[in-house]
This record gives structure tokens, sequence and C-alpha cells, in this order.
């Protein structure tokens, strides 16, 4: 039996959910979207939960042993451990979609990610088991990194080959909006748990309700995405767009250049995308300044956001997905020597700050998800698209918090932006050498 063949033979469990399924007819890509969308803000939230933690709780209920700032480098480094272990989530998975299916690995995945989120929300302190704790949020976040891995389910690089090319930008924001949405759930749930608890109430119990909300929407986005990946019609899309789990070995040794590269394109994005959410709370909050109105500020930032992503489609559409990611990069290197001033401005400069932030993030970061799945071949690029995000992750995103604050507190706040400056102009040298893979992939 052929590799795609072995791909394209469903398990037990598919066939009787595609048989249950068998009345839902004919998929649009509307309707992929719809998935898509509520996958992502799903993930996404899942994540800020964990981010937002790693800023107000962490450090004071697992780190308790060290001071402040350090208690905040040892969480960050942990919010990193994720990125590093999902190239290796995304392999294994990548072999469970070849074995048993799609559906099996997505179960699986999101099961993975839906435990070690709701036992985080468990977690015993420091002061209660000692270094138990942190070893058990370590293991926890290491099944996090790896479940993220098989949360991949080629629905965006789908959504490339089934939409007409003059609305590919719109389809390909749709599900980076999840990101603003999880966001902005996420932070208003903290900011309701921090007005309506006193400081103790919240380190001793308030914390873990949110964690115990990320497992109950996974439960909502693994139903939804299943909705549409067990159909026989969504089987079907994917055998004409030639988008099977090709081994990662092989993608590797045929477009290893392509993932490299492809990854360094949304570098700018995703360093901003850590500036403007985890790296400002974490420095307010190292500096005593009030946590509940700097979330208020992130949630009217970040509604801001929201809009920005949205229109980044359209523009996308009409001037070219490279060239919005290229201006957008130069935006970013532009607002790199003014974010440091702005965040140490105050109440208004802390709101300027965020605003302007977010609107760039949402324009660029609205449009990497096309970008990546570019310069693959049809055949490779549904495992390729997954490595590249998963490096694009990692080297854009995962250290950018720990990066900037270790920056910031050794340096200087000014020096922060040096860190943003410098995915500008990584982002700004791949795209040009992106140009010229994708037209070779042609």
């Amino acid at each position: 039996m052929s590799a795609n063949s072995a791909a394209a033979a469903p398990s037990a469990f598919e066939r009787d959910a595609r048989a249950a399924n068998a009345h839902h007819g004919e998929i649009r890509p509307s309707e992929i979207a719809i998935g898509v969308l509520i996958g992502r803000t799903a993930e996404f939230f899942d994540f800020f939960v964990y981010a937002i933690a790693s800023v107000l709780v962490f450090p004071a209920v697992v780190f308790s042993f060290a001071d402040p700032v350090t208690g905040t480098y040892y969480a960050f480094a942990l919010l990193a451990l994720a990125f590093v272990v999902r190239p290796i989530g995304t392999a294994f998975f990548t072999w469970m979609h070849r074995r048993y299916g799609d559906a099996a690995k997505l179960t699986t995945a999101l099961f993975l990610l839906g435990c070690s989120t709701i036992v985080i929300g468990f977690l015993p302190a420091y002061a209660s088991v000692g270094t138990a704790s942190v070893i058990t949020l370590i293991v926890l976040r290491v099944g996090q990194g790896l479940a993220l891995g098989g949360t991949w389910d080629g629905l965006a690089p789908l959504l490339a080959v089934s939409v007409p090319e003059n609305k590919r930008g719109w389809y390909a924001m749709l599900p980076q909006l999840g990101a603003p949405l999880g966001l902005l759930v996420a932070s208003a749930l903290y900011y309701f748990l921090i007005t309506n608890l006193t400081q103790d109430d919240f380190l001793g119990w308030g914390w873990r309700y949110p964690f115990f909300v990320a497992f109950a929407v996974n439960v909502v986005a693994l139903f939804a995405r299943l909705r549409i990946v067990v159909t026989e019609n969504y089987r079907e899309m994917f055998e004409r767009g030639e988008l099977h789990p090709s081994p990662v070995r092989q993608t590797i040794a045929r477009n290893g250049r392509n993932i490299v590269i492809g990854a360094f394109v949304p570098l700018a994005s995703f360093a901003l995308f850590h500036m403007v959410t985890v790296f400002p709370l974490s420095w307010i909050h190292l500096n005593n300044e009030p946590v509940s109105r700097f979330l208020l500020i992130e949630i009217i930032a970040t509604v801001f956001g929201v809009v920005a992503h949205i229109a980044s489609g359209p523009l996308a559409d009409h001037y070219g997905r490279r060239r919005v990611l290229g201006v957008c990069a130069g935006a970013i290197a532009f607002y790199s020597c003014l974010a440091p001033l702005l965040l140490n401005g105050g109440t208004i400069g802390e709101t300027i700050y965020m605003i302007i932030g977010s609107v760039i993030l949402g324009i660029s970061f609205g449009q990497c998800s096309g970008a990546l799945a570019a310069n693959f071949p049809r055949s490779q690029r549904y495992t390729g698209s997954a490595l590249t995000s998963d490096l694009a992750w990692l080297f854009g995103a995962g250290f950018a918090p720990l990066a900037a604050l270790a920056i910031a507190q050794n340096l200087g706040l000014v020096f922060s932006g040096a860190y943003l400056l410098s995915g500008a102009v990584v982002t700004l040298l791949a795209l040009l050498v992106n140009r010229r893979l994708a037209a070779s992939a042609l």
C-alpha cells in the first residue's frame, strides 16, 4: 500500500462519523472558514489563558521561591517550551494522521490539549508541594505543546486552494482572526476576576477558572471541526486539492529551504504578537502599575485589532499579500522606535501603544497563514505549512516575551524596541527571497 493510499484509508471511527454526517451535503468555503475560525479561537484562547497566567499567577504561585522578575523569567521560559516541542508533536501526529486518519488525529490532539489545560487548573502551589509544582507545570506545558502540533487540521491550506483567487486574502484572514478573538475573551475573563476578587482569592483559587473554561471551549471546538473533517465531501476536497499529510522527512528533504525561508517571512508579525500582548502586561505588572487598568486598555485595543484583521483580507486581495506584509514590516520597524516611549508614557501612552500595535498586528498577522503555504507544491502543502508554522512561532514568538523582558530589565525599556526592529528587518529580507521561491514552486 502506498503512502497516499494509507493516508486515504479511513479508520472505523472515521467511517462511522462520516456515515453520521452523510446528510451534511456539499461543504462550502464559508463552512470551512467557520470551522477554522472556531478552532483557532479555541486554540488562541487556550494560549492566552496560559500566557496571562504566566504574568499574573505562575511567578507568585509556582515560582514563589524566586523574586518577581526571576519568577517571570521562569514562567516565560515555560511559555516558550511549548513552541520548542511543537514540531515534535507535528511529526508524531502527522504519522498518526497517515496511519489512522485525520479525525482520530484531531480528536487525540485536542483531548491531550484539553486534559493538559484543565489539569493546570488543579495545579498545587509551590508552597504546598515544593518542586513537584514546577515539575508538574513543565510536564503539562510539554503536553500542550505536543498537542498543538496535532491540532493542525489542514483547513487553512484547503481554503487556499478552494476559493477564488481574488478572495484568497479574505479567506486567509479568517483563521488568523481567532487570535484577537481569543485574546479578547481571555483578557475580559481575567479582568472580571481581578476586579471582583481580592488578590488573595485570585491567587488562591480565582485564577483556576479560566483554565476550566478553556477546556470547555476546546470540547466545543473539537465537535465543530469534526463536523467538517469527517464528511465525505471534505475528504473529496482534500483529494482534489492534493492535500495529503506527506511524511515529515520527505517534506523537509524536498522543501527544507522553503520551510526555513517561509518561517522567517512572518517573523516581524509574530514578534509583534507578543510585544502587544504578553510583554507589556509583564512590564506593567512588575512595575506595580494597576493590572486591571491595562487589561481594560488591552481589551479596547484588541477591538481595533479585530477590525484591522478583517480589513487585511480586502487589502491583500487588492494590493497583494506580499506587498501588504512588506508595508506592515516597514510599519513595525517604525513602530519599534516609538513603542518603548509610548509604553512608558502613562495611561495615554499605553493606550496609544496598544491601539497602534494592535492595528499593525491585525493587518500583518491577518495574512501570515497565506504566506506560509504559498511556496509549497500542493502534494506537500499540508505538512509543509504545518512545519513552517511551527518554526515561525518558535523563531518569532516563542522567546519574544522572555527576550524583550530581559532586554528591558537589563538595558532599559528603550532597547526592547531593537528586538522588534530586528524582526522587521528579517521579514523584509525573507520576503525578497520568498518571492523567488514562490515563483519556482508554480
